[in-house]
């Protein structure tokens, strides 16, 4: 029966580009592990490192659609979350650096040694286990959420200011993750991390699983999206997005609908988060600026909002502009994605997909009338 639900909403493309994630995630990992170093299809290892860094993004994305391509809830938040559920893996990350640090205190990390910590934090108990840091990736970012979404829907708040009140949440946690008192780095935030389950993490190995496990989550929350969008329930939640009144009016609660699909999209964005960090080798908290959460939504528009599809093919396309952009012109990226955001907005609303629907589409009216 779960089998059935899973699969319900896969249409052939989706499972074509499931199968794809997953290929890229196999494919790029043992091109670095098993070609020689002199092949012409060896992936380097930054290439791995990067592509398992755009696969956290895409998985990011595709948590951004989930609730605004589908539900009608334009947040500017999910930097947040997508924050958090790092901060958690990196506290287990630095918990399990030990006397290898720099001041060599088996129990507090180096910034705390440095800003003269006794004892550690009650809130780091537990972190020194992968076991106890893995629920936690997915209970802080939804706990936040649904806090956040139980009293915003509750108080039928909608549209403008909801953006607003997710994005005044971001800045609030950047600002306080910012102070030395929370123990949690401060600006600097946590880095020189060492180990993961026992094994480096500057390792190629680890770095190549560490990108196939990127592509496996995205290829999981794939599946369980279309699953949600191709039920009784995901009919239910468009229906919400074009015509919330009339919803209410036949008797929906709609807020429970919204406040489901939050928090889901939440854990989604905490456990891409989560998988990030390790690649990147650190984790601060320029993580939640609201500008974050403003691209990622960029990226959602450029794919093509409520398409499943579209959210990861942005984020892919728009981080490798960003990419080669900040390398060879660093000071004409953000003009890039301001001119960008202006051509989506104008040109594509329905991204790069609905253009090639309406391409493919197209065609075949063609191929009808030459046919008749």
């Amino acid at each position: 029966m779960v089998t059935r639900f899973l699969w319900q909403g896969m249409t052939r493309n989706l499972r074509l580009f499931v199968l794809l994630v997953l290929a890229v995630g196999i494919l790029v990992p043992l091109s670095n592990l098993l070609l020689p170093a002199d092949s012409a299809f060896r992936m380097p290892s930054w290439a791995v490192q990067l592509v398992g860094k755009y696969l956290c993004y895409a998985s990011l994305a595709l948590a951004v659609d989930l609730v605004w391509g589908f539900c009608g809830i334009l947040t500017l938040g999910h930097a947040a979350f997508f924050a958090l559920g790092g901060y958690c893996m990196g506290m287990y990350l630095m918990r399990q650096i030990g006397t290898r640090g720099v001041y060599g205190n088996p129990l507090l990390p180096d910034f705390m040694v440095f800003l003269n910590y006794k004892e550690l934090p009650w809130f780091w108990h537990g972190f020194d286990s992968f076991w106890f840091a893995a629920p936690m990736i997915v209970l802080v970012p939804s706990v936040l959420a649904l806090a956040l979404g139980w009293f915003a829907f509750r108080s039928r708040v909608t549209g403008v200011y909801l953006s607003i009140i997710t994005q005044a949440m971001t800045f609030a946690l950047l600002l306080a993750f910012f102070r030395n008192d929370m123990g949690l780095g401060g600006n600097n935030g946590m880095t020189d991390f060492k180990d993961i389950l026992g094994y480096s993490v500057q390792s190629d190995t680890t770095r190549a699983v560490l990108c196939f496990v990127s592509a496996l989550a995205l290829a999981i929350f794939l599946v369980i999206s279309a699953a949600i969008v191709g039920s009784r329930f995901g009919k239910a939640l468009t229906a919400v997005r074009d015509a919330e009144s009339r919803m209410r009016f036949l008797g929906y609660r709609v807020e429970r609908y919204k406040l489901f699909v939050f928090v889901l999209s939440a854990a989604m964005a905490g456990v891409a988060g989560a998988l990030y960090v390790p690649q990147v080798g650190i984790i601060n908290p320029s993580e939640f600026s609201p500008g974050n959460s403003i691209e990622a939504v960029l990226w959602v528009a450029v794919g093509g909002r409520g398409t499943l599809i579209g959210p990861v093919i942005g984020a892919f396309i728009v981080n490798f502009g960003k990419t080669w952009l900040t390398g060879a012109l660093p000071e004409v990226w953000l003009f890039a994605l301001g001119a960008l955001f202006i051509v989506v907005t104008l040109l594509l609303p329905k991204g790069v997909v609905g253009l090639w629907n309406q391409f493919v589409n197209r065609s075949r009216e063609r191929r009808a009338r030459a046919a008749a």
